[in-house]
């Protein structure tokens, strides 16, 4: 995931790069308004989400907010704002943002809120390899226009794998994007890789296991 920070406070700014490129984000840094906005003016600007400081050199974040929503209404948008600008934040939230948080702010917190609106991102997009779909918004799988019918696991399962198609994923990766760390047995996901291979034989979908590396999804 490719996350772009706009945030002018230097050494604030270096913590938040540290903490989220440890944690497995790929993070970009704007210190300006006017940077940040020249960024967003088209909708194919790479990220995966915003965290976007209000109080900014050049053009301000609710400037900054403004333009990326006249371009693109999906990327999530975190307002980071002092922790008494209520009208700010009401603003932010009206033009758009997703969620803020209130300076100083532990860096746990944030980290829970960026899983947070990413997931929740994932969950609205629409997904297709060959004839398998999945409508992020509803829940729902279709296999040549036909509802694929999953149990809860099969489905957190599958709908990962989509979002990675063309990609081989391990076991540990898709223990934690599928199943959010949820204790789960050694041989768990083999098993339901397994059903998930016996439902889509024959489809046109293939999941494919590729040693060393993990599962992959394609369609054939």
């Amino acid at each position: 995931m490719n996350l772009l920070l706009v945030e002018d406070d230097r050494l604030l700014a270096e913590t938040l790069v540290d903490a989220l490129t440890l944690t497995g984000y790929a993070v970009t840094h704007l210190p300006e308004g006017d940077t940040a906005r020249a960024r967003l003016t088209v909708s194919e600007h790479g990220h995966d989400l915003v965290l976007l400081d209000l109080n900014l050199p050049g053009a301000s974040g609710l400037e900054v907010l403004e333009t990326l929503r006249e371009h693109d209404r999906d990327t999530p948008v975190l307002i980071l704002t002092a922790r008494g600008a209520v009208q700010d934040r009401v603003r932010g939230l009206d033009l758009g943002a997703d969620d803020y948080l209130a300076k100083p702010f532990a860096l746990d917190e944030l980290e829970a809120r960026v899983r947070a609106l990413l997931r929740r991102r994932g969950r609205s997009q629409a997904l297709q390899v060959g004839p398998l779909a999945f409508d992020g918004l509803a829940q729902r799988f279709t296999l040549d226009g036909e509802t694929l019918a999953l149990p809860p696991r099969e489905q957190r399962l599958l709908a990962c794998l989509m979002h990675h198609a063309g990609e081989p994923v391990d076991k540990a990766r898709l223990a934690d994007e599928a199943f959010q760390g949820e204790p789960m047995g050694a041989n768990a996901i083999e098993v339901y890789v397994h059903r998930l291979r016996k439902r889509l034989a024959d489809s046109g979908v293939a999941l494919r296991t590729v040693r060393g590396l993990g599962y992959l999804l394609e369609g054939v």
